[in-house]
C-alpha cells in the first residue's frame, strides 16, 4: 500500500519535471524546457499552455516575479545541479528501482568472482602478460562461476521436499498425564541395598 502511494506521488512529480531538450554536452551542461512550455501543465505565464485540457495540472498562483525558467523558453543547467533527477529514469520512480536492482545482481556476481572460496579473481591472481591472455582467464573464471551457480541450482531442485515424519504422533502432555507420571515415579522406588 505504501509503495503504491509512493509511486503515485512520483508520477505526479514527473508531471512537473523540466523537459530535456537535448542530452548533456561534453562538459555536462544540459538544455531543459519549462514544463508548461513542454505541454506538461497549464500555467498563466505561458499562454500556449492554457489551451491544454483541464486534466493537466494547473499552476493556480504563479510567482509575481517569475524565475528565469518562466521568462524564457529554455535554460541551461550546469552538471553539478540535481544529479539524482538528471538520470535516465526519474529518480524515485518504479522504473528507476527496476533499473537500479540490476546493479545489486552485478555487484553480487563480482563479489562471488572475488571470493577466495570460489574463483578468487583479484589483482595478481594469474601471472600472464597481455590483454588477450588476461581477458581469456577472466572469461574462464566467469564460465566456472556460472557453471557452479547452475550446478548448485540444479542440485537444489533435485532435493525432495521433507514431509511430515512417519509414525504415530507424539503424545500430548496434559495435566492428568503429568499427575499420573508423578504418582508412578513415587511408587517405583528402588529397594535399598543392605549394607
Amino acid at each position: 500500500m505504501v509503495v503504491e502511494a509512493h509511486d503515485r506521488s512520483c508520477a505526479e512529480l514527473d508531471r512537473y519535471r523540466f523537459a530535456p531538450l537535448q542530452g548533456p554536452d561534453k562538459d555536462g551542461y544540459e538544455r531543459v524546457m519549462c514544463p508548461a512550455s513542454a505541454g506538461k501543465l497549464r500555467c498563466p505565464l505561458v499562454e500556449a499552455s492554457l489551451t491544454l485540457s483541464f486534466n493537466r495540472p494547473s499552476i493556480a498562483k504563479p510567482p509575481l516575479l517569475p524565475p528565469r525558467c518562466c521568462r524564457q523558453r529554455s535554460i541551461t543547467v550546469p552538471p553539478n545541479v540535481n544529479d539524482k533527477t538528471r538520470q535516465k529514469h526519474p529518480y524515485p520512480s518504479p522504473t528507476h528501482r527496476r533499473s537500479y536492482a540490476r546493479r545489486t545482481a552485478a555487484e553480487r556476481a563480482y563479489a562471488r568472482l572475488a571470493d577466495p572460496a570460489g574463483e578468487g579473481v583479484r589483482r595478481g591472481w594469474c601471472r600472464l602478460f597481455g590483454t588477450a591472455k588476461n581477458t581469456l582467464m577472466y572469461t574462464l573464471a566467469a564460465v566456472a562461476h556460472n557453471l557452479r551457480i547452475s550446478e548448485s541450482r540444479e542440485a537444489k531442485s533435485r532435493l525432495k521436499p521433507v514431509g511430515p515424519r512417519s509414525g504415530p504422533p507424539p503424545e500430548q502432555e496434559t495435566p492428568s498425564s503429568r499427575a499420573e507420571s508423578a504418582q508412578r515415579g513415587s511408587c517405583e522406588r528402588r529397594p535399598r541395598r543392605p549394607g
